[in-house]
């Protein structure tokens, strides 16, 4: 054989994602929402301006700045990048070396881990309370006892969808002598973000993404939101073309339409509280549960939730399932949401009795 794959590669295996065909998907957080006739339209005329034959903006200044004046933040503080993925492996391999450590959270977003593995960095959880919210002073206690370089989460939490309140994280950041890695890809739906006092700390770094609220899930698209020290690092070690330029103008052509997003927020959050409201009624009828929501999802907690899980793909019906317990669902359509809720009801009573 001529080559030899590391050990941290031998370990890994490809994400795949289930290409079967399903009459109800909502597994995977993105917006039920299609684009309207009139944003296609603007999204197409935007790249049909791209010169092709050219490089992109390395820096996509056009699009960090339509999005900082979105946020209400100054436009040099953000970083672009292929989705957050991107931006969290490239602050690991900026920030972190082989063998630091890392912490995150049980029962977060997978990728935190993935991306320490990669860089060989030993990763500590810590684990929520028993209700899945987080215990900030165990979490300040741990980062000090292991000397943590980084702690990354996401808040609201992806997959449980609870949320940490502003003064709590604050406490965190304000306790800690390590990078804090917060991943804000559905605050657009919470309102508890750190933007607003983000110059204020210089260990802060705030991650957010077009993916959730915009419908803008295929252009790939997020942002890094830090000091100028961080931000510059950044800037110096990302790819030099980072965001295509097919990106950027698609991406800018949707941040101009403030009316549309506005729309779409509403949507989403009026589909969510549907959603929640009914699973919140069948749940109670079985003795189970489905934990408060500050997301575009709703997470229920039940046993034997990877035979609820079987039971709804048999039905034509794929959402996630999250270890033995959890199983979360993704705010749809009203048929949509009226679909799983009526496949729930009818599976509930077999599936944990079973």
């Amino acid at each position: 054989m001529p080559y030899e794959l590391t050990p941290k590669i031998k370990s890994l295996r490809p994400y795949v994602v289930d290409g079967n065909a399903y009459k109800i998907r909502l597994d995977a957080n993105e917006s039920f929402l299609p684009l309207p006739e009139r944003m296609r339209q603007a999204v197409l005329s935007a790249v049909g301006k791209v010169s092709f034959n050219r490089y992109p903006d390395p820096a996509a200044a056009e699009v960090c700045a339509l999005y900082a004046d979105y946020c209400g933040i100054d436009p040099a503080l953000l970083t672009a990048g292929n989705g957050s993925d991107e931006l969290i492996s490239l602050l690991v391999a900026a920030f972190t070396q082989k063998g630091d450590k890392i912490v995150t959270l049980e029962h977060d977003f997978s990728m935190y881990d993935f991306y320490a593995h990669l860089a060989e960095c030993k990763v500590v959880k810590v684990r929520k309370n028993d209700d899945f919210t987080v215990d900030i002073d165990r979490v300040i206690e741990t980062v000090r006892d292991f000397g943590a370089k980084m702690v990354i989460f996401s808040n609201p939490c992806n997959p449980t969808s609870l949320g940490t309140a502003k003064e709590a994280v604050l406490k965190l950041v304000k306790s800690v002598d390590a990078l804090v890695v917060l991943d804000e890809a559905y605050m657009d739906f919470w309102d508890q973000s750190l933007l607003d006092v983000l110059t204020q700390h210089d260990n802060l770094v705030i991650l957010r993404t077009c993916s959730k609220m915009m419908s803008a899930a295929a252009v790939r698209l997020g942002f890094a939101v830090a000091n100028p020290a961080i931000r510059n690092a950044l800037q110096a070690a990302k790819s030099p073309y980072n965001v295509n330029g097919l990106t950027q103008a698609a991406a800018a052509a949707l941040l101009s339409h403030r009316d549309w997003i506005a729309r779409t927020k509403q949507a989403v959050l009026d589909s969510k509280a549907a959603l929640y409201l009914e699973s919140r009624e069948i749940a109670g009828r079985y003795g189970v549960k489905v934990l408060t929501s500050r997301t575009n999802f709703v997470t229920w907690r039940l046993p034997k939730a990877a035979e609820v899980f079987r039971r709804l793909r048999q039905r034509g019906i794929l959402v996630r399932c999250l270890g033995g317990e959890l199983l979360r669902v993704t705010c749809g359509t009203p048929e949509e949401n009226a679909g799983v809720c009526a496949a729930l009801d009818e599976i509930l009573p077999y599936a944990i009795s079973c």
